[in-house]
């Protein structure tokens, strides 16, 4: 299991820990501003500032059918985290027009094309009022930025990642188990779609696969109970 990819190579085979203890032990990875570029174009997962994307989120509740409205907007703000110049993205939840969650989320691309993973600042409405459990920025309280994309998903079938890492606040992870996935959603038909399976050790037993199209990015997303399926996208 790798928990990053190196900034300053395309994979890094000699960074492997397998738990968290581990992990947790490793550098900040080299992360060298120099290596990384302006704009984010992985194909996988394009960041254009001013595109809007609209998400349908399908959710079976004991049988109760429930939606809700996921708008992720890239903006044209700029983060600057470890000395890098990050992607704002704005990702809001809506149900029954009621705002629930709201995310800044920060990215940003090497010359390799890795797109990397470098915090959020985020809110849920819950029963006793907003929390912000999930937040976390690289380099604050030892938190380590992950791969969201690699810039070569060939060369990671097969292998699982992290995306995040912070303990016990933020230690998602991925699987990257295809490059030829077909979905199709409200958007439109896709072949060659990139299959990942997400989970966190923070709630063992639940899993997420999400396919990403080229060109567009996220497509859908599979849970056990719920199925998040892309409608429009703006630019």
């Amino acid at each position: 299991m790798c928990l990053i990819i190196a900034c300053n190579k395309e994979i890094d085979q000699s960074a492997k820990p397998t738990t968290a203890e581990q992990a947790s032990s490793t550098d900040n990875f080299g992360i060298n501003p120099a290596l990384f570029v302006e704009g984010i174009d992985n194909s996988y997962f394009p960041l254009t500032p001013g595109t809007v994307l609209h998400y349908i989120n399908l959710i079976n509740d004991d049988g109760e059918l429930a939606t809700e409205n996921n708008i992720v907007t890239v903006t044209s703000g700029i983060k600057k985290i470890l000395g890098v110049n990050c992607e704002v993205v704005y990702d809001i939840i809506k149900e029954k027009g009621e705002l629930t969650e709201e995310t800044y989320d920060w990215y940003a691309q090497d010359k390799f094309g890795n797109v990397w993973y470098f915090g959020e600042d985020t809110k849920a409405l819950t029963d006793t009022g907003w929390s912000t459990e999930g937040s976390w920025e690289a380099g604050v309280n030892g938190a380590k930025p992950g791969i969201i994309m690699p810039g070569k998903p060939g060369l990671f079938l097969g292998h699982t990642y992290y995306q995040e890492f912070l303990p016990g606040v933020a230690e998602d992870q991925a699987t990257l188990l295809s490059l030829n996935s077909m979905v199709t959603v409200p958007y439109g038909h896709f072949s060659n779609c990139i299959k990942t399976k997400e989970f966190t050790n923070l709630e063992p037993g639940d899993i997420e696969y999400k396919f990403y199209a080229k060109g567009v990015g996220q497509v859908l997303g599979r849970a056990e109970n719920e199925r998040d399926e892309l409608i429009s996208v703006k630019h």
